[in-house]
């Protein structure tokens, strides 16, 4: 939204700000952690700059070690300047910045959300006084002021100590450089929610050093992602970088107390005013799969613990919610056709519960699935085997897009996998009525998708139908393909190899395979974030590592993966530079588009590879 963190450099009467074209500039990270290694020059100013920052793996500290070099050969001052435009809580109003002597920081607050700003010249200090020698706090978007940033044009700051409302705050630093020489400085915050916290995490700071911390974090990170239990031996170098890259790109995505965001880009505020930085179950459920899978099930009991505190009083979860466990920002309505409408997508209470089993397999964690049962499992169950057709179809619910509602071959067949692991669940607990509703309920469901969910015209699986007026009787069917009809073989209704599942999958990637960028597309037509005048549909990475999938699935000899690995390779081709994987891409130039990272990209990624690791192994004990 424009309101930029800006770094600044002030060298021989000149300022420039490194997000301005004279500088370029190349984001990275330290191999197998979340520290950066973000490069920027400036040949102009003869600067070149290498920023290492990380979030502390403990506490609520940013570290930002900046290492400064003098391209020149002369000696010379370098003054460097840090402007901060928070809009805390996100509205910019009622927002208060100081200046406190006692520390030589700058403390941002409003509410319950505080954030303290110091710079240091060195890793030790005798005292507990920053470095800062220059500051401004100011006002913005107010009387036609722009902020205290361009306070900093001629190199100094006006020092005013304090200003509420729509505030902003620049922070400066002198430096002495020697010709050809390089300094190393320190930048940090932190953040919490009164000034005890932040001071306290100040004093953290301080006492040992942000080199220390940026070590400590830096070791911590490398030694639990290369924890993980998978073999990757075989696989190319770039796609174990990527492998682990996205596990960690999905912890940075993780609330402490369980929510697992869908994406905290902004880049979809300009696109309809809001944001992916809530907690589908849905896609909470597809990143837990695929760290259990990867060897990380305890990373995933939050999450379950959520759930279970969130589960409406009917049994299902709703669309969507805020990291604190509040309802978030919905577009399902509650009334349709003028009748009363539960604004669901029923697959997200069913792969939550398929999910929990995944994690019983990997643990056999009995006293746990004990503490979640009866909130979560039991009410899950009694949910999805009331909700439904006297034919034993789904009643209608949002599809997995969440922008139609319908009855839909995914959502019935997440619910036949969703009971299918309640009975397990409800065996391991000795809850015999609710696993014995399990088994009746699933069996009659597979007959029911596969006769009212088939197009026998085509000899494919249909999107989904709908029954006019409710009546059974009086079906219409969408013949739409979409990709989500992979759902058939993924939870286990028919077998990847069924002639039908392989027609069904033909079809998709005949249709929606995206000529010149390649990658499959959702849907038939699908129109979000396509650009107009466009024919072809964007691909997404989820929908082409789900066609990965079913080439492992029904592999029989080595040859046969061929496919898959070129389908994850095209994952990769079309992840950043930095390993970061974006919702979809353009269908025209390849640039990715929507949020990145999208946590549901890494963990398709993740869960894709260990697939295709798992079924190789097989084959090669098969083929020997």
């Amino acid at each position: 939204m424009g309101h930029f963190q800006r770094i600044g450099i002030y060298t021989d009467g000149k300022l420039s700000w490194i997000n301005e074209e004279n500088w370029k500039r190349k984001p990275a990270y330290k191999s197998d952690t979340l520290v950066s290694e973000n490069w920027a020059l400036n040949n102009e100013l003869g600067i070149e700059l290498l920023l290492e920052e990380s979030v502390c793996c403990e506490d609520n500290i940013f570290l930002r070690k900046i290492t400064i070099k003098n391209l020149q050969k002369n000696s010379r001052e370098v003054r460097l300047f840090f402007n901060h435009d928070f809009h805390l809580y996100g509205d910019g109003i009622g927002d208060t910045a100081i200046y406190q002597m006692d520390h030589n920081v700058i403390v941002h607050y409003k509410r319950a959300r505080y954030f303290l700003i110091g710079i240091l010249k060195a890793n030790n200090k005798e005292d507990m006084v920053t470095d800062i020698d220059d500051y401004a706090i100011g006002y913005a978007e107010r009387d036609g002021l722009k902020g205290t940033y361009v306070d900093a044009e001629d190199g100094v700051l006006s020092k005013n100590p304090v200003a509420q409302g729509t505030v902003d705050s620049t922070a400066g630093i002198s430096l002495q450089l020697q010709g050809s020489s390089t300094k190393v400085i320190y930048y940090y915050m932190t953040v919490g929610k009164d000034f005890k916290d932040v001071y306290t995490l100040n004093d953290t700071v301080m006492e040992l050093g942000p080199e220390k911390l940026l070590k400590h974090t830096e070791e911590y990170q490398r030694n639990w992602v290369n924890r993980q239990r998978i073999d990757l031996s075989g696989l190319e170098p770039r796609l174990v970088d990527l492998y682990k890259r996205s596990l960690l790109t999905i912890k940075t995505q993780t609330d402490a107390n369980g929510a697992i965001i869908a994406a905290n880009d902004s880049e979809n505020i300009q696109f309809n005013r809001d944001t992916y930085s809530y907690m589908w179950p849905r896609d909470g459920a597809f990143v837990s799969i695929a760290m259990i899978n990867a060897g990380f099930p305890e990373f995933t009991k939050p999450f379950f613990r959520f759930c279970k505190n969130v589960i409406w009083w009917a049994g299902c979860l709703l669309h969507k919610y805020n990291p604190d466990g509040t309802l978030g920002s919905s577009w399902l309505p509650w009334v349709t056709y003028g009748e009363p409408s539960l604004p669901i997508q029923e697959d997200e209470t069913a792969l939550v519960i398929h999910a929990l089993w995944k994690y019983y397999e990997a643990t056999g964690d009995i006293e746990f699935i004990k503490e979640v049962y009866e909130p979560l499992v039991k009410n899950a169950v009694f949910f999805m085997d009331d909700y439904k057709y006297p034919n034993d179809i789904p009643v209608e619910s949002y599809d997995l897009w969440e922008e139609r509602k319908g009855i839909f071959t995914f959502t019935a067949s997440a619910v036949y996998r969703g009971l299918l692991s309640g009975e397990k669940l409800s065996r391991l607990v000795g809850d015999k009525e609710t696993y014995k509703t399990c088994i009746s309920r699933y069996s009659k469901l597979k007959k029911a998708i596969l006769r009212e969910l088939y197009d026998n015209e085509r000899g494919i699986f249909l999107r989904g139908i709908n029954y006019k007026n409710h009546n059974i009787k009086n079906k219409s069917l969408d013949r739409t393909v979409d990709s989500s009809v992979y759902g058939i073989f993924e939870f286990n209704l028919l077998p990847a190899d069924e002639p039908r599942v392989i027609r069904t999958m033909r079809n998709l990637e005949q249709k929606l395979w995206v000529p010149g960028t390649g990658g499959l597309a959702r849907y038939e037509n699908d129109f979000y974030y396509r650009q107009e005048g466009r024919i072809n549909s964007n691909p997404w990475l989820i929908c082409t590592l789900w066609l990965a999938k079913w080439y492992i699935a029904k592999a029989k000899e080595i040859k046969d993966l061929e496919k898959a690995l070129g389908l994850i390779n095209w994952a990769a081709d079309n992840s950043l530079e930095t390993g970061i994987m974006p919702e979809q891409i353009d269908s025209l130039t390849g640039e990715p588009l929507s949020v990145a990272p999208l946590t549901w990209s890494h963990a398709e990624f993740v869960d894709t590879i260990i697939r295709y690791q798992k079924k190789k192994t097989q084959l090669r004990i098969k083929e020997d």
